[in-house]
């Protein structure tokens, strides 16, 4: 049987909301809570752990989609990547220094863009955006 899993976008409002959200969603059962990192987004979505107890089929519906695009848009992605450059012992300047100025010319992705590559590398899980 397909789960269905819904992540409401009229709680997302930035970075820190997706990932209360994200962890209201698929950690409800865990004593732990999932960091404010991408690669720890897509590792939740491998399963093992929380409501993906591995790699059965998903449906992952985004409700108020177009709401979390905005919020997640140009600016808090901006934001991201200047807090990454700001701490250039933990993190690859040159890396986010590319990825700020392609999201500044206009062809680099935002922080919701990143999230939907994310998901669909993983072939389990259907995203429906709503």
């Amino acid at each position: 049987m397909n789960k269905t899993l819904t992540l409401n976008g009229a709680h997302i409002h930035d970075i820190p909301s997706f990932y209360a959200e994200v962890n209201a969603v698929f950690m409800a059962n865990e004593s732990w809570r999932l960091g404010e990192s991408l690669d720890a987004f897509n590792d939740l979505l491998y399963g093992g752990f929380g409501a993906l107890a591995g790699s059965e089929p998903v449906t992952l519906v985004w409700r108020d989609a177009k709401r979390s695009r905005a919020a997640l848009g140009f600016e808090v992605t901006r934001r991201y990547y200047q807090d990454k450059l700001a701490q250039p012992e933990r993190f690859n300047v040159a890396y986010f220094q590319r990825q700020l100025a392609a999201l500044e010319n206009g062809s680099g992705q935002t922080y919701f863009d990143i999230l939907l590559d994310i998901i669909a590398d993983h072939p389990n899980i259907t995203l429906v955006m709503r």
